[in-house]
């Protein structure tokens, strides 16, 4: 990740959901949350829509822990993702 440099936020936005991915695998959804949670951040500064859908998957994988507070950190931040896509749609 310290590699890429600044104009490469595409590519760390998908890293960060590809590292996301495997911690859900492992059965880590606090590690697979924070870096989610980093993917979303990088989204903010780069939009990547290709990186949006690999955040959206990884949710799906975390649905076993939806309960928890991580999951529950994540609804809200992709919830307020999902409306202001929505409304730029309009």
């Amino acid at each position: 990740m310290e590699a890429l440099t600044a104009d490469e936020g595409k590519q760390r936005t998908v890293i960060l959901g590809d590292l996301a991915a495997v911690e859900v695998a492992r059965k880590h959804p606090d590690e697979a949350c924070a870096h989610a949670q980093a993917a979303l951040d990088q989204l903010g500064i780069t939009w990547y829509a290709t990186g949006m859908e690999r955040i959206r998957e990884v949710r799906h994988g975390l649905q076993p822990w939806a309960g928890t507070e991580c999951v529950r950190q994540l609804d809200d931040r992709l919830y307020g993702w999902q409306t202001t896509l929505s409304a730029l749609r309009c």
